[in-house]
């Protein structure tokens, strides 16, 4: 017995067509007309676009960030996501000082099993190259399926990793067909900044933004680019947010330089006007990179139009804002760096791009849900409506509308970030792996979301989407 969608439109990265699809299990059966068998359900979608369920490759639950947890943890993180589109996340298991990445990564199994609503992957998160991090490293690809490593150039004395770790990190990653992730900012330069706005007594949550400006974020992707040149190592820059920035990945890419970049939904629609809110409230939108200024908009959708920007993901890093942002009253330097997103990541993307005319539906997809795929290890059984691919579909009803709020959503947090913005367009079913996980716009099912075996690169490799119009 399978299930039968009947009457949409199926878009893909590539195409756009009015086909039914079958499901049977977990996976497609067939794409086309006349599909139906004995015993099948049938589901009407008439008017309804089928998207491949959304791969969000950014995500930061029950994350310890010293000060504070993340307000999110696995149970709530996915369930916002699932209810907003994204059917896949990958989070960072995140190493200690002093740490092996074995015990990162059994730390975020831990605490990701039993709990999540959505199918899940790890990056690892380096902070500490030490000879035996970089001795694990060349074995995590075989043995735990993990693909992808992220370093940070910037949280000095806490994340942030030198030149010659990144180097080292690369060669290995090169070799053992990884993909390197990279936080591109300037710790030294913001250290100082940070340093300077204090002793000046500036310490409203807008310096935050003062000292993080968009050169020291062109700066480190420069550097970034020049060390992954040295060592022939696909790398992957994150949340790209200025115009700048996104120039030097161009010019890399036109170089031939194997070199792909993710921005983030709060880049594209939010701008620096909100960090001159009156008093404290602007702790709400403190992030590593800060919104910029509005002009970098722009270009950053023409990225996303042509592909220079592979990727779009949330960067959910949640903090209430009452009694978490609230720590850094008095010193921005202390305000937990982060915003919620997973659950609007997928509508706000669809609604201010597509409902706008800034991107097509192919390019959506690319960016939401084929582009992550093919970065990461999973495509072609995940970001594609094809078959024998996991029937990770959701049906898309362009005909609703809602308000973005936070007394509506379901991310576990005090705040929206989003608050007061149109979405066009609702999710209306989920399938995850085939199962009818959202009904109606409600969740119907438990955590049945499982742990993704990616895979690793092969020499030459063509990771880009092809976007049609």
């Amino acid at each position: 017995m399978g299930t039968v969608l009947c009457g949409g439109t199926i878009v893909n990265a590539d195409s756009v067509a009015q086909e039914d699809l079958r499901i049977a299990g977990e996976m497609i059966a067939s794409i086309g007309k006349n599909l139906v068998q004995p015993g099948d359900q049938q589901i009407d979608v008439s008017g309804c676009f089928l998207f491949p369920g959304g791969i969000d490759p950014h995500t930061h639950f029950d994350l310890d960030v010293g000060s504070t947890t993340t307000a999110d943890d696995f149970a709530s993180g996915s369930l916002a996501a699932i209810l907003g589109g994204t059917t896949t996340v990958i989070d960072y298991a995140t190493q200690s000082r002093g740490g092996s990445l074995a015990d990162a990564l059994a730390t975020w199994h831990a605490k990701a099993a039993g709990k999540s609503y959505v199918d899940f992957g790890f990056h690892l998160a380096l902070c500490d190259c030490t000879p035996q991090a970089l001795a694990e490293l060349a074995a995590v690809a075989e043995r735990d399926g993990v693909v992808s490593v992220k370093l940070y150039m910037a949280y000095k004395d806490v994340m942030q990793v030198g030149d010659a770790d990144l180097l080292r990190v690369m060669q290995i990653c090169r070799d053992q067909g990884m993909l390197v992730c990279l936080h591109c900012e300037n710790g030294e330069l913001i250290a100082a900044l940070v340093t300077e706005a204090k002793a000046a007594g500036r310490l409203e949550p807008a310096q935050h933004a003062a000292t993080r400006p968009e050169v020291v974020e062109a700066e480190a992707v420069a550097r970034a680019v020049a060390i992954a040149e040295l060592s022939g190592c696909p790398i992957y820059i994150v949340h790209v947010s200025s115009a700048r920035a996104l120039s030097l990945i161009r010019q890399a890419q036109q170089q031939g330089l194997p070199v792909a970049a993710e921005t983030c939904p709060q880049y594209l629609v939010l701008d620096a006007m909100r960090y001159d809110t009156q008093g404290f409230s602007a702790a709400k939108y403190v992030m590593s990179p800060p919104l910029r200024e509005k002009h970098n908009q722009e270009p950053l959708w023409q990225g996303l139009q042509d592909g220079a920007i592979a990727c779009v993901g949330s960067d959910h890093c949640s903090f209430d804002f009452v009694g978490q942002k609230e720590i850094g009253r008095g010193d921005f330097s202390r305000i937990p760096n982060g915003i919620p997103g997973v659950e609007n990541r997928f509508g706000l993307l669809y609604s201010c791009g597509v409902a706008t005319g800034k991107i097509s539906l192919s390019q959506f997809v690319a960016c939401i849900s084929t582009g992550p795929a093919k970065q990461f290890g999973l495509y072609p059984r995940k970001g594609v409506l094809a078959v024998g691919s996991d029937a990770d579909i959701v049906v898309w009803d362009p005909g609703q509308s809602c308000l973005i709020t936070a007394a509506s959503q379901t991310q576990r947090v005090d705040y929206n970030a989003y608050e007061g913005i149109e979405q066009q367009g609702r999710v209306r079913e989920v399938f995850l792996r085939g199962l009818h996980a959202v009904q109606a716009g409600r969740i119907a099912t438990g955590p049945t979301g499982c742990y993704l075996m990616r895979k690793k690169r092969q020499q030459g490799e063509d990771t880009a989407c092809t976007n049609s119009r």
